[in-house]
């Protein structure tokens, strides 16, 4: 994999936390929300429409960028929409960058590479845009970044 770029539709999610609740039988149960389970599904399809579906996980130190694009509201002031239009205003809404990081990288993982051990570069970046919100994931070889000394 030299390197894949492919974009998810939608509002940006990040990963929920597993729920428990309690069967009447006294054990309990936990499962991940059905959003979250779409969502990362609609990760592994776009990951596998660009890939190819015969895409072989790789076993090599991987850099990734998540560019995460939110709708400029409409509400806000002209003079507000276009200092995000420049960037110069950047989203600090939910999804945490963090959680973010954490649903795609579980998404890709067995599918993209053999594990998420394998990031070893991690870059996420929050954004406004006039087109649609999305997500925008880019997985390269490591190799070809620069160490810093």
């Amino acid at each position: 994999m030299k390197q894949i770029t492919f974009e998810i539709p939608g509002q940006p999610q990040g990963k929920a936390r597993a729920r428990t609740v309690r069967m009447k039988n006294g054990f309990s149960h936990s499962y991940i929300p059905e959003k979250t389970v779409n969502y990362e599904s609609a990760i592994v399809l776009a990951f596998l429409a660009v890939a190819g579906s015969d895409h072989i996980p790789v076993d090599y130190e991987l850099a990734m960028t998540i560019d995460a694009f939110y709708q400029i509201p409409p509400s806000k002031p002209k003079k507000k929409q276009a200092l995000m239009r420049d960037n110069l205003i950047r989203p600090t809404t939910k999804p945490d960058a963090d959680n973010l990081a954490k649903l795609v990288c579980d998404a890709c993982n067995k599918i993209a590479y053999t594990d998420d051990t394998r990031i070893v570069d991690l870059r996420i970046r929050k954004w406004y845009t006039d087109r649609c919100p999305r997500i925008k994931i880019t997985i390269k070889d490591a190799s070809s970044i620069e160490a810093l000394g």
